[in-house]
């Protein structure tokens, strides 16, 4: 007899570090899913810019069952051909002529904080091995990626971290300037910070953080864990930069919601892994590879790209009439289809009112941080589904408003 599931279960068997809604999705395809009650909800968060093709993608399901009915897993004493042919597509793809794949975004970023330390070490010397990193980053929950991110919430209780790592605001190079030094062995920063509210990289910003790199003998690395894939428009956001970095990774969109990392390098960085430095049990799974190999295929055409970059406009072009009518957002910012929309200073600290509104209304949505609705659906959204769902949101936010006046 099939155990009954509910959200109660959850407070019954699981740890309790997460505190998810009472909904259960059990079903989705495209940018639509169904939780147990047969409730449909329309997809604006994409389980945090992860499904960027969509739910029960058809292309994905074939490759996935084809791959299965081959081989699912083999250690890294040997190769297998769908991690082959993906890291050969990332490599032609970008600046990048080496691959290290991993599990998740905070394993990629793990390695390449590793592989930056290690490459200092090697060229420089011990001395040289402290990171800098910028206040709201977000990097991953290992305890050294958490010392990396700018947040100290993530750190508290956790101490000590891993030390030799300094932070500075986003956007500030005069501040970064004030602490970068020979000892510096990497930079690391997103293009557009996702967790700490979407706020891109000014461009001039980015250009200068590479000259002092340069300068200092210290490694760039961009974390496009939640920017890459296609989310903004190209298919690494660094394109948009005019900035070429060190070492990148990424993960979330890569997999499609099937768990995959990257983290990508130039040869001469890379060297500093040799044989035995790093590893990964699953890292380069084939199951993983042969997915994201064809997110990859799909993601990078110009229908695709260029249609992130139209229903960008469509999300724009709505959140404003929204906050034409309701005076509600104090900025609406973003690349691509990853979008922040900050309300103003009267609703400071309850964005995530206006997610669980939306979800009442049939909408999945985010916050990044306190004040900031996010946006992160799939790069292939129907537009349909973008005007309904932003109709679903307005009557989200006319319900908080009333709430709001009426307390």
């Amino acid at each position: 007899m099939t155990q009954e599931i509910t959200r109660a279960t959850f407070d019954e068997v699981m740890v309790p570090n997460y505190a998810p809604s009472a909904i259960i999705p059990v079903r989705g395809e495209g940018s639509r899913v169904w939780d147990t009650e047969d409730k449909e909800y329309i997809d604006f968060a994409g389980g945090i810019a992860v499904t960027a093709l969509g739910h029960s993608n058809p292309t994905l399901v074939d490759v996935m069952r084809e791959q299965a009915g081959k081989i699912w897993h083999l250690s890294n004493v040997m190769t297998n051909e769908p991690a082959l042919r993906l890291a050969k597509k990332l490599t032609d793809k970008t600046f990048a002529d080496r691959v290290f794949f991993a599990n998740s975004g905070a394993e990629a970023n793990e390695a390449a904080f590793k592989l930056a330390r290690r490459y200092a070490y090697d060229h420089f010397g011990p001395e040289k091995h402290e990171i800098i990193a910028f206040y709201k980053s977000f990097h991953g929950r290992t305890l050294f990626t958490v010392s990396v991110g700018g947040q100290a919430k993530y750190k508290e209780g956790f101490e000590p971290t891993p030390a030799g790592i300094k932070h500075c605001d986003y956007n500030d190079i005069e501040q970064l300037k004030a602490i970068i030094s020979d000892k510096t062995c990497a930079v690391v920063m997103e293009p557009i910070q996702g967790e700490g509210g979407i706020i891109p990289a000014d461009l001039e910003f980015a250009k200068q953080v590479r000259e002092l790199c340069d300068q200092h003998n210290a490694l760039l690395v961009f974390d496009e864990v939640q920017s890459g894939v296609g989310r903004t428009g190209t298919l690494f956001a660094y394109e948009q930069t005019g900035v070429t970095p060190d070492i990148m990774t990424s993960a979330k969109s890569l997999g499609n919601g099937f768990p995959v990392g990257a983290m990508l390098a130039t040869e001469s960085v890379a060297k500093s892994f040799a044989f035995g430095t790093h590893g990964s049990t699953y890292g380069g799974n084939p199951m993983a590879c042969a997915i994201a190999e064809a997110v990859v295929d799909i993601i990078d055409t110009p229908e695709v790209l260029e249609g992130v970059k139209k229903r960008h406009e469509l999300f724009v072009t709505g959140l404003n009439a929204i906050d034409q009518k309701y005076h509600i957002f104090k900025e609406i910012r973003g690349m691509g289809l990853l979008i922040g929309a900050e309300v103003v200073d009267e609703y400071a600290g309850q964005a995530g009112k206006f997610v669980t509104a939306a979800a009442e209304e049939g909408l999945f949505m985010l916050v990044a941080g306190p004040d900031v609705l996010r946006f992160a659906p799939s790069l292939i959204i129907p537009e349909q589904d973008i005007a309904e769902g932003l109709a679903r949101l307005e009557k989200a936010i006319a319900t908080v408003i009333a709430q709001t006046q009426a307390a």
